[in-house]
């Protein structure tokens, strides 16, 4: 009887033992790797800015990590989701359910993006996004395991609306693409526009990535407003650009404005035609010797300069992982926790810092395209107008509606 109640006792302190050697344990990587997955643009009206750039980027990040991360390796996978919301999301509900997919990266198109939030939040997977700009990601359709990092379309509105009055005209007509972004992009921006004094004549809005303005340029022409803004993207603004020219609305007097605008569309242009545009960007590739060895590097690989949404990826790719590292695991909501602990510090911001609504906040900047005479050379295109603090560029925490915030 002794003997087995000195076993029982045995056998006791081995589970009790058991259990707080597993309570202390490091936790695990998920079946034994990380898995990223880039979705965005891979041929479409936003291929420039995202597409083969962004996973190129993200390949940057996985590579100054070593390939791994806490002792695993780091896979890095990619797809096009053809700007359409349901594609989107069987992408990312395949990669989740039967890829293992730990973080899904990028994606521009904010219905897009929306979507895929949704599929993240509730297979509880971690959302870096860097291409979609609707500020309802932070809002009320915030999700804990999201983080938008790159800019919004508040953040937009602040630097273009603020600015844009005193240096380009008090009366401005929207040139808007059709979907979330463009439509949160326009009121944004027409809420701060008529804070600082200036008048929206209206708007008119097209089709996503269509190859005609014609109809949508003559609207806005005879609005006879000062200032015709383009509340679009990628291959949408640098066409819309080409045939305002050749409509002559900037002859006539009228000036654009671009909400958007990246080093691609300006390539396209050229610096004759784009000479001029005001912008605002979350990113300045010239802002101090680590930015520029990220632009040496990237520019080495790809030939072209990166977009603040390329190098976006790379950033908030580079935050996931070390966060990784230093929760020991990968499960999402511990990772999330660790990004939000630790400042933004590399090639794209400095004290960059991430809230509980996803938002990481960090400057934007209002750049102006320089002349012809001006640029030093290839892809030098910008010049610094001013830079607006993130405290003051992005939304207060406590505005936007989102129930984490609560």
């Amino acid at each position: 009887m002794n003997r087995l109640v000195l076993m029982a006792g045995v056998c006791a302190a081995a589970l009790t033992a058991g259990a707080a050697l597993a309570q202390t344990a490091p936790a695990q990587i998920s079946d034994d790797k990380v898995k990223i997955a880039v979705l965005n643009d891979m041929a479409g009206v936003y291929a420039d800015p995202t597409g083969m750039g962004s996973v190129e980027a993200v390949r940057m990040a996985v590579e100054e990590m070593g390939g791994k991360v806490a002792g695993k390796p780091v896979e890095v996978i990619f797809a096009d989701h053809q700007n359409k919301p349901d594609v989107g999301a069987s992408l990312a509900n395949k990669w989740i359910d039967t890829e293992q997919v730990d973080v899904i990266v990028d994606v521009p198109t904010s219905s897009v993006a929306l979507a895929v939030q949704e599929i993240t939040r509730q297979k509880n997977r971690v959302f870096l996004i860097s291409g979609g700009g609707a500020a309802q990601l932070t809002g009320p359709a915030c999700s804990p395991t999201t983080a938008h990092w790159t800019y919004d379309t508040y953040a937009l509105a602040q630097g273009m609306g603020t600015a844009g009055p005193k240096m380009l005209g008090d009366s401005w007509y929207f040139l808007t693409v059709d979907y979330a972004f463009g439509h949160a992009l326009e009121r944004d921006v027409s809420e701060v526009l008529k804070a600082n004094g200036a008048k929206v004549a209206g708007a008119v809005r097209h089709p996503l990535n269509t190859a005609d303005f014609s109809s949508f340029l003559l609207q806005a022409q005879s609005s006879q407003a000062k200032v015709i803004a383009l509340a679009n993207a990628g291959g949408d603004t640098v066409n819309s650009i080409k045939q305002a020219q050749e409509f002559g609305l900037t002859q006539g007097g009228q000036t654009l404005a671009s909400m958007l605008m990246f080093p691609t569309d300006i390539h396209s242009l050229g610096l004759q035609a784009a000479q001029g545009l005001v912008l605002t960007d979350g990113w300045n590739p010239d802002r101090d010797e680590e930015s520029r060895a990220f632009v040496k590097a990237y520019m080495a690989r790809t030939g072209r300069m990166p977009s603040m949404i390329q190098a976006g990826s790379y950033s908030a790719v580079r935050h996931y992982l070390k966060a990784i590292a230093a929760a020991g695991t990968d499960e999402a909501k511990a990772v999330m926790a660790k990004m939000r602990e630790t400042p933004v510090n590399d090639a794209f911001t400095k004290g960059g810092t991430l809230r509980i609504d996803g938002r990481m906040v960090h400057d934007m900047y209002l750049m102006q395209v320089k002349t012809p005479a001006e640029s030093k050379g290839p892809w030098d295109y910008y010049k610094v107008l001013t830079t607006i603090p993130g405290e003051q560029a992005y939304r207060p925490l406590d505005k936007g509606g989102c129930p984490l915030a609560k």
